[in-house]
């Protein structure tokens, strides 16, 4: 099946378009977005935010307006979201004002400087079709064909049409139990360890867990005690890679923390293939903010020897979709892939599963 349904990429629609364009969102999205509509040379009219969020702002020179002040000045214009959402009412509000304006969340990636154009799809198409030719169930090829043409267009239909629950993935594709031997690479909090609690009725034999940030960490170390896995949980306070070293660590106070080349604190890094020297892993998470494949790197031992479980993060880096899946056949060529989306705005908690079982239906 063909994978392209979109002609045109987002940044040449609006590049010929002739409405105004106005960006929803101030932050890091927006500079993004900001620095491509300047690389492409399109105009952008102006700023508005949720009206909780203006109170007389300006963000990069322009006033931060309201949604109603920009409808009594323009009758017609495009809308780009410039931030990320995944909880059920502001992606309800999202969709409302979608139905009255044309609108758009512009796919910038999480990592790298790569944008997923259709050039750049074309140039990788043959891996893309590669891919999406591994993949083991019908969901997993909607995913996979939504997810590139929502890249492409920035519709959020493609997302809607895709999305599933996260239990599904669990109950079909996991199923992991209390035997599992888990590791956590992006531990963050211990949200993902409490995640897979909720299918193993409480309880797994024993888990690893990597999380760079010191203050995370902490948290962190709190909750596995909470959670009643002190006895059996080896936390440790570096980011996962290909190797033992240490590495710059941009610290952003949250989630999309991350490893860096030019700024940030220096921190200890180590592959899982170390950390755990030969011994057993069943199951594991990853989650690195746009690491991933270094990180896969440092898995290459446990993963040959031990085929656990995967479940990896494909949405950082715009070649994520096809050179992660790659490299991972390149390790396990037995793995069943599937992919999965969860509800977000943009593409993100689009997720890779890899698996020598097949699903449940």
């Amino acid at each position: 099946m063909e994978l392209l349904f979109e002609r045109e990429d987002l940044w040449s629609h609006l590049k010929n378009t002739k409405k105004p364009i106005v960006l929803y969102g101030m932050g890091d999205g927006a500079l993004k977005i900001m620095r491509v509509l300047k690389q492409y040379d399109i105009p952008l009219w102006g700023i508005f935010a949720s009206d909780g969020f203006v109170r007389g702002h300006s963000f990069e020179g322009y006033p931060v307006k309201r949604l109603s002040d920009v409808e009594e000045e323009l009758d017609d214009f495009i809308i780009l979201m410039a931030f990320a959402i995944h909880d059920s009412p502001t992606t309800q509000m999202i969709h409302a004002i979608a139905q009255r304006h044309e609108f758009y969340a512009p796919d910038v990636p999480v990592a790298g400087d790569t944008l997923f154009t259709l050039s750049f799809f074309e140039e990788h198409r043959a891996q893309f079709e590669e891919v999406y030719s591994w993949l083991a169930d019908e969901q997993s090829r909607t995913v996979y064909r939504d997810i590139i043409n929502f890249k492409l267009s920035g519709k959020l239909s493609y997302l809607t049409h895709c999305e599933t629950p996260v239990e599904e993935a669990y109950h079909n594709i996991l199923r992991p139990d209390e035997a599992e031997d888990y590791a956590d690479l992006g531990a963050y909090k211990g949200d993902t360890i409490a995640e897979l609690l909720r299918y193993t009725n409480g309880t797994c034999h024993s888990v690893t867990a990597f999380e760079p940030d010191r203050k995370n960490y902490k948290k962190l170390c709190l909750a596995v005690e909470a959670m009643g896995l002190s006895d059996r949980c080896n936390c440790v306070n570096m980011a996962a890679y290909k190797e033992h070293t240490t590495m710059l660590f941009s610290n952003k106070a949250g989630r999309q923390s991350a490893l860096s080349k030019t700024q940030g604190i220096e921190i200890e890094v180590d592959s899982l293939d170390h950390v755990m020297q030969g011994n057993r892993v069943s199951f594991i998470n990853m989650d690195v903010e746009g690491a991933e494949r270094e990180a896969l790197m440092g898995c290459r031992e446990t993963i040959e020897r031990w085929a656990p479980k995967l479940l990896i993060s494909v949405y950082h880096r715009s070649e994520d979709l096809y050179a992660i899946p790659m490299q991972i056949r390149q390790m396990k060529p037995e793995y069943r892939m599937y992919l999965r989306h969860y509800r977000y705005i943009p593409a993100w908690d689009t997720n890779l599963y890899c698996t020598l079982q097949q699903e449940t239906i």
